[in-house]
């Protein structure tokens, strides 16, 4: 019997089938981390208190917006290139290098493990740059870029907060 071709084996955009699979993985690792990223901080915008609480409930608003406005189009590039999204919480669970925090920590702590988050997230960002150089994905080295930018930047805004 005839192995039956996949829908992906007929996508023909220049990057080949082997390049688009570990491009979607990574690409898939990205949604993950940025979605419990996103869930992290929208948990610590509820629940921050103490003598920062206004400055931090709206800077956490803020990000968990952006984050919220990051996943779609990570997920539509999978899509784009041929391949499901993951869009489970067991999905992301398995893929992402974020974890979960247990617990309400305090207003500092909030700062320092969101600082972290998003320098993890810009380590899977980075992690997939060269892949999707060596493919010649452009659209994806765009999205990659643009994450890094926002990553790298509100690492360090968030890393001011806790200087002396």
């Amino acid at each position: 019997m005839a192995k039956k071709k996949s829908r992906t084996a007929d996508i023909d955009i220049g990057i080949d089938a082997a390049d688009r699979e570990r491009i979607t993985e990574g690409l898939s690792r990205l949604l993950a981390d940025t979605y419990t990223l996103y869930l992290m901080t929208h948990n610590f915008h509820w629940n921050v208190t103490g003598p920062m609480f206004n400055t931090l409930h709206l800077m956490f608003m803020t990000q968990y917006t952006e984050l919220w406005n990051a996943v779609d189009p990570i997920a539509e590039r999978i899509r784009a290139l041929g391949v499901a999204a993951p869009g489970t919480y067991a999905a992301f669970a398995k893929l992402a290098t974020v974890k979960e925090v247990p617990g309400v920590p305090k207003a500092e702590e909030m700062v320092r493990l969101l600082e972290k988050g998003h320098e993890t997230v810009a380590r899977t960002a980075r992690a997939l740059v060269p892949v999707a150089d060596a493919a010649n994905d452009q659209p994806t080295l765009d999205l990659l870029t643009q994450r890094l930018d926002i990553h790298e930047k509100t690492a360090w805004m968030l890393r001011t907060l806790l200087e002396d």
